[in-house]
């Protein structure tokens, strides 16, 4: 037999989806996997009901039915003033795993380099090795996840670089890049000549007094920014897979033609009932982050009161727990005896670091009330259970 691809020698599954496989196994409660246990609003649901009687049940055009597109459009120019071409400048997608990948293959040539902040969420490592390029890690250091601008200039002003990836707000440390931030980023893609890939799933999670600032709005990044996005989150439906591109039109033309071998096009039914949830006026959206902010801080309360040391999210819906006084070498293993003995799913810190760091774990809250009481009560007696 001929030799398989090099590409994929180093990969593993995913550690995510393994800690919810572990999770099931010993029936612990899965705070790994970052979907909610709650339904999605009424009104879309409702709408796929019709759907299924009424269709479309066939294939949509492979970038995205045309009203989805557009709804799609009108929601960018309302949140961020951007006018968006439906036709020229979107790419709907089997959600925002596929848009980042269909993006990456779209402007990534062998040999080039991605500078990915670290900690990252796993797919950006493979997604780069897989378009044939090479990471270069820039550490976001704890507990306040900044970066040190030198070093990502350093980063940055390399030769072979194509592109980087900005996940804002951050998975997995919650962190929202602020407008500096943001500028100071921008200024160095302008003068390095650099594509700005985002990934925006966690866009309209965010907690006061933050507040998340799409980078393609800054002078100059429009035309050098890739954002990938999701309704996965915002709508609580992330086992719909609809994601999209937003691109500059020869870029988006590019994105095309990547997912249209990929994966033809996202399913025609769940992006008609979509539609009403792009549709929704601002109330929905302030409702979404009271929610989200209410579980937050039961989730973080709940912690405080149990005395265990965390990082405090600026948005998303994830913290990231210190486990250095257990006596862990191994997070991984940490978070298997979790599972076993405490009866919670959690993340080992190490799989979105670079650098080596066994120090976190990473929970996600995006739960019931109920099931996020019924995981504290667990923990309560984590610190008597967990020590080595």
């Amino acid at each position: 037999m001929k030799e398989l691809s090099k590409r994929t020698a180093g990969f593993t599954d995913s550690v995510i989806r393994r800690m919810t496989r572990i999770s099931n196994q010993y029936g612990a409660i899965n705070l790994s996997q970052g979907f909610p246990d709650f339904d999605p609003p009424k009104e879309i649901t409702d709408r796929l009901k019709e759907i299924a009687d009424s269709g479309p049940h066939q294939y949509a055009l492979t970038w995205g039915a045309q009203n989805f597109r557009e709804a799609l459009a009108k929601k960018q120019e309302h949140f961020y003033g951007m006018k968006v071409d439906p036709d020229k400048e979107l790419v709907v997608t089997c959600g925002s795993t596929e848009a980042m990948m269909a993006a990456m293959m779209s402007v990534c040539n062998p040999g080039d380099e991605v500078v990915i902040f670290s900690p990252f969420y796993e797919n950006y490592g493979a997604d780069t090795i897989l378009s044939g390029a090479e990471p270069i890690y820039v550490p976001l250091v704890p507990p306040t996840f900044s970066f040190d601008a030198d070093r990502l200039e350093a980063a940055m002003k390399r030769d072979k670089v194509k592109a980087l990836i900005l996940c804002n707000p951050s998975n997995p440390c919650g962190k929202v890049f602020t407008k500096e931030e943001l500028e100071l980023i921008a200024s160095l893609a302008i003068k390095y000549d650099i594509y700005v890939i985002t990934d925006e799933v966690y866009e309209h999670i965010v907690y006061e007094p933050f507040q998340h600032i799409c980078i393609a709005t800054l002078p100059g990044m429009r035309e050098r920014t890739i954002v990938c996005n999701s309704l996965s989150k915002t709508y609580s439906i992330t086992g719909w897979r609809l994601g999209y591109v937003m691109a500059p039109a020869e870029i988006a033309d590019r994105v095309k033609k990547v997912h249209d071998f990929l994966t033809v096009g996202a399913a025609a039914p769940l992006m008609e009932a979509a539609v009403t949830g792009l549709c929704f006026d601002d109330s929905y959206y302030k409702g979404l982050q009271a929610h989200y902010t209410h579980m937050k801080e039961l989730f973080t309360g709940g912690l405080d009161e149990l005395g265990f040391t965390f990082t405090r999210p600026q948005g998303a819906y994830y913290v990231l727990m210190d486990i250095s006084e257990y006596g862990y070498s191994d997070d991984l293993l940490f978070c298997e005896d979790l599972a076993r003995k405490v009866g919670v799913g959690a993340v080992p810190g190490s799989s979105f670091f670079k650098e080596p760091e066994n120090r976190y774990i990473r929970f996600h809250f995006a739960k019931k009330d109920d099931t996020l009481e019924a995981a504290l009560d667990r923990l309560s007696d984590m610190k008597d259970k967990m020590k080595r």
